[in-house]
C-alpha cells in the first residue's frame, strides 16, 4: 500500500482541472490506493475513466488497462496526453504498432514515464508480453468494459475469461473492473471469473434522468431518421445499424439529403475509421452512422441524440448505446425503432450457435423485446432490469419516455393477473416468459404438448377475443414490474412468483394494466417503394388531384388508377410535392412515371400550396439514393437475358412469388419489362388479350376483383404476371 500525503481533490485538480469529484469516484480511488480490489458499476456519463486515471497518475509503477477496442485505446490515450506534458505518460500495445513503435513503448515505460498501459486481451496472451510485463512495476490492473467476460454480458469476449489466470502470472496486484452495464446476473458473473468475490462493489444508479426514450412502429424509417436529423440541424447524433451495408445506404442517404454524416463499421480500414472518428470529435461531421463498434468509450459529451436504425440483441446493448446521448448533462434523446421482423433476423443469427449459447442469446432478445413493447415507463422497466428500483415520478411528470409522455390505455386486470400467477404456480414454477404466455393463452406449442400440459386444467384458462399469447407476455412483464413475479438469477429468465404474487392469489385486489402497442404491421423502411402515406391527408387537395387524374385519364383513353392509384394521390395530399423529384418520393411514384405523368399534378399542388399558404412538411425533400438491391439487379439481367422466373427463383432460393413481387416494385417504379418470353409459353394469347381487356376497363388493379371476374381461370400468379405485363406496357 502506498501513502499518499494530498487530499485526493487536490490532486483532482493538479492532474484534470477539476474541483470536485461525481458520485463515488473519491471513494473507489481511495479503496484503490490502499490496495484493495474494486468491482465499479456506472452508467455510460458516470466518470468511470476517472477511477482509474487519476490513480495511475498518483500511483509508483504503470497501470496496465485492459480495453477490447483499439479506437477506444487511442480516443483514452490522446485524452490523457491531452492533461499532460509527456507524450509518453500514456501508450497503447496492440497490433497496429510497427517494431519501432514497440520497442519505444517499452523503453518509455522502463524509463518510469508511462504511467497507463492500455492493452487488448489478446495482447495479454502473448508469452513475450507476458514476460515484460513480469519485469516491470505494475500499480494496479484495470479491466474496462468488463462485462465482456460475462457470457451473458452483451459484448461477451472469450480473451476476457483468460484474464485472470494471466494477471495472477504476471504479478497479484489489485484489481479494478469496470462497467457501464451489469445485470444481478453478469455482476456475478464478472467477480466469479475475475476471482474478486470480496472486491468492494460500487454501483451507481443507471438512472440518466437527462435522457429521453422513445420507441417507434419501424414504419418508413429513412424518411422518418432524416426529418428527425433535419429538426436537430447541426447537432451531434450517432445512427446505429446492424448491418454494415445498412450504415452505407444509411450514411449515404443523409448525404444526398445535405447532411454531414460518415459511415464506421469494422469493412473500413483503420485509416477511415480513425479519420472519420476525428472528424465526429472535432464536429467536422454532425451524424455517424455505424454498427455497434463505435463509441465505446468515445468521449464526446455533446451527442444530442441516438438512433437506432434495428432494435440491438439485448438491453445491454440498447443501455450502453443510448447512454452516448447526453453525457454533458445536456438534451439527450434516444429513438429507436422496433418490428417483429427485426426480431426474426437477431433470433436467425444464433441459429447453428452452440445450445447454451443460443438459449443466453434468446433470452436477451425477450429482454430487449419485453422493452420495445412495454407500455408502461421505459425508465422504470429499464431500471428494473438493471436491478435497481425507480421510485420517483420525474419522468411521468415531466414525460421523459414516449409511455409516459403519451400514455396508453389503460385496464383493470385483476383477474388476468390471478390467472397468470395461479398458471405459474400450477406448473411449478419451472417455465419462462414465453411458455407460460403460450400455456395461460391455450396456444398447444410443441413443447406444450411434450409435457403433455395441453391437457393440464389450467391450459387456456386467460383464452379470449385478442388474448393470444403476446397479450399475456405483456401481463408477464407488468406482473415483473409490479413484483408480482421474479425471475430465477441462475436458472435465467424461470418465473417464480413472489411472496408479494402469493398474497396477490389470496386476496386479489385492483390492478391496473396498460394495453400494449402492436408492432406487427410494419415495412422495412424502404424509402423507394413505401407501401403507405403517413399524415394526415388534404381532403380538398385529394379531390382536387382525383379530377386532374380522371381529365388526363380521358384525354389519355387509360384507367385512371393506370396513371396514379389512390394511395399515391393521398400521399401527394399529405406532403405536398412541387417538383418531379420530390414527387419521385410519393408512394408508387417512379421516375418513369413521375416523367411522364406528374407535370399537371405538381403544377395544381404548387399553385394551391400557395393560395391556401401551406407549410409543406419538412420530410418531402428527402432525396432517395438509387435501389442497389442485389435481387433487383439480378432479376433485371435474367428477364434481359430471357431466363425463366421459375429458374430466377431456384437461383436464388426464393418463391416464384417472391420473383414476382420485385418484378412489381420495378414495374412500380417505372421500369418497362418484357415478359412475354415467359407468359406466352403459360397463357394463351388470346386469354391474356381478355385480361388485358378487363384491365383497361377496370376501376381498380385489385387481383382479387380479376380473379373474381375470371372466376378463377388463371391462378393468382398468372394473374399478377398478366397485371405486370399491363402495366408495363400501357402505364410505363
Amino acid at each position: 500500500m502506498q501513502t499518499i500525503e494530498a487530499p485526493l481533490s487536490n490532486q483532482l485538480k493538479k492532474f484534470f482541472g477539476f474541483n470536485t469529484f461525481k458520485g463515488d469516484q473519491e471513494a473507489i480511488i481511495q479503496n484503490l490506493i490502499e490496495g484493495n480490489d474494486a468491482f465499479v458499476i456506472m452508467p455510460t456519463g458516470g466518470g468511470k475513466s476517472l477511477c482509474y486515471q487519476l490513480p495511475a497518475l498518483m500511483l509508483d509503477g504503470t497501470a496496465i488497462i485492459v480495453s477490447p477496442l483499439i479506437a477506444l485505446m487511442k480516443n483514452q490515450v490522446d485524452a490523457i496526453r491531452g492533461f499532460s506534458n509527456k507524450e509518453g505518460i500514456a501508450h497503447f500495445y496492440n497490433s497496429t504498432l510497427n517494431k519501432t513503435e514497440s520497442r519505444q513503448v517499452r523503453q518509455d515505460i522502463m524509463d518510469g514515464v508511462t504511467k497507463m498501459l492500455f492493452v487488448a486481451p489478446e495482447s495479454l496472451t502473448k508469452e513475450e508480453n507476458v514476460e515484460f510485463l513480469k519485469s516491470i512495476k505494475i500499480s494496479f490492473f484495470a479491466i474496462d468494459e468488463a462485462h465482456c467476460i460475462s457470457e451473458w454480458g452483451h459484448d461477451f469476449r472469450p480473451e476476457y475469461r483468460k484474464l485472470r489466470s494471466i494477471i495472477e502470472a504476471i504479478d497479484r496486484v489489485p484489481i479494478i473492473a469496470l462497467t457501464a452495464t451489469a445485470t444481478p446476473k453478469v455482476q456475478e458473473d464478472i467477480q466469479k471469473n475475475l476471482g474478486m468475490t470480496e472486491a468492494r462493489v460500487f454501483k451507481a444508479s443507471f438512472n440518466r434522468d437527462n435522457l429521453y426514450y422513445e420507441i417507434r412502429p419501424k414504419k418508413d424509417v429513412q424518411k422518418e431518421i432524416i426529418r428527425f436529423v433535419r429538426q436537430h440541424i447541426g447537432k451531434s447524433g450517432i445512427i446505429y445499424c446492424l448491418s454494415r451495408k445498412k450504415v452505407e445506404e444509411i450514411a449515404q442517404l443523409l448525404q444526398v439529403n445535405g447532411i454531414k454524416a460518415l459511415p464506421y463499421h469494422a469493412g473500413l480500414d483503420s485509416a477511415s475509421r480513425v479519420r472519420h472518428q476525428d472528424m465526429f470529435l472535432m464536429e467536422d461531421v454532425d451524424v455517424i452512422v455505424a454498427t455497434i463498434a463505435f463509441g465505446m468509450g468515445i468521449d464526446k459529451p455533446d451527442v444530442r441524440y441516438v438512433i437506432h436504425h434495428d432494435i440491438p440483441k439485448s438491453l445491454e446493448s440498447y443501455y450502453q448505446e443510448t447512454g452516448r446521448a447526453g453525457r454533458d448533462g445536456g438534451e439527450g434523446i434516444c429513438l429507436a425503432f422496433y418490428s417483429y421482423k427485426d426480431i426474426e433476423k437477431l433470433e436467425k443469427f444464433l441459429h447453428g450457435k452452440p445450445v447454451a449459447e443460443m438459449e443466453i442469446g434468446m433470452q436477451l432478445i425477450f429482454e430487449m423485446v419485453s422493452y420495445a413493447e412495454t407500455a408502461v415507463c421505459r425508465r422504470r422497466q429499464l431500471l428494473n432490469y438493471f436491478g435497481e428500483k425507480y421510485e420517483s415520478d420525474d419522468c411521468s411528470e415531466k414525460g421523459m419516455c414516449d409511455n409516459c409522455a403519451h400514455p396508453k390505455e389503460k385496464f383493470e386486470g385483476k383477474d388476468e393477473v390471478k390467472t397468470l400467477l395461479q398458471a405459474v404456480l400450477g406448473l411449478n414454477e419451472n417455465f419462462k416468459s414465453k411458455f407460460m404466455a403460450y400455456f395461460v393463452a391455450g396456444n398447444a406449442s410443441s413443447e406444450i404438448k411434450a409435457f403433455n400440459y395441453n391437457n393440464h386444467p389450467l391450459f387456456g384458462k386467460g383464452k379470449g377475443k385478442g388474448k393470444d399469447d403476446k397479450y399475456w407476455e405483456a401481463i408477464v412483464r407488468q406482473c415483473v414490474i409490479e413484483g408480482l413475479l421474479t425471475k430465477e438469477i441462475e436458472n435465467y429468465g424461470v418465473l417464480r412468483v413472489s411472496d408479494k404474487g402469493k398474497a396477490f392469489i389470496k386476496k386479489p385486489t385492483s390492478i391496473t394494466l396498460i394495453k400494449p402497442n402492436d408492432y406487427s404491421d410494419v415495412d422495412d423502411g424502404d424509402i423507394i417503394t413505401p407501401q403507405k402515406s403517413s399524415g394526415a391527408t388534404d381532403e380538398t387537395l385529394f379531390n382536387i388531384l382525383k379530377d386532374v387524374r380522371k381529365s388526363l385519364a380521358k384525354e389519355l383513353k387509360l384507367p385512371p388508377y393506370v396513371i396514379f392509384q389512390d394511395p399515391s394521390l393521398e400521399d401527394m395530399a399529405s406532403r405536398y410535392p412541387i417538383t418531379i423529384e420530390e414527387l419521385t418520393n410519393i408512394t408508387g411514384v417512379g421516375q418513369g412515371k413521375a416523367e411522364k405523368y406528374g407535370e399537371e399534378f405538381i403544377e395544381v399542388i404548387e399553385r394551391y400550396v400557395e393560395e391556401n399558404e401551406i407549410e409543406r412538411p419538412m420530410d418531402l425533400v428527402v432525396k432517395s439514393i438509387v435501389n442497389k438491391s442485389g435481387l433487383k439487379v439480378y432479376v433485371i439481367q435474367s428477364i434481359d437475358r430471357k431466363i425463366s422466373l421459375d429458374d430466377i427463383a431456384d437461383a436464388k432460393g426464393i418463391e416464384l412469388a417472391d420473383v414476382i413481387t420485385e418484378i412489381e416494385h420495378i414495374v412500380q417504379s417505372g421500369t418497362k419489362v418484357n415478359l412475354d418470353y415467359y407468359i406466352n409459353e403459360e397463357i394463351d394469347e388470346a386469354d391474356q388479350d381478355e385480361v388485358f381487356d378487363y384491365f383497361m376497363e377496370a376501376e381498380s388493379d385489385n387481383i382479387d376483383d380479376a380473379l373474381y371476374e375470371f372466376d378463377n381461370a388463371f391462378t393468382e400468379d398468372e394473374m399478377r404476371l398478366l397485371r405486370i405485363k399491363f402495366m408495363s406496357e400501357v402505364a410505363n
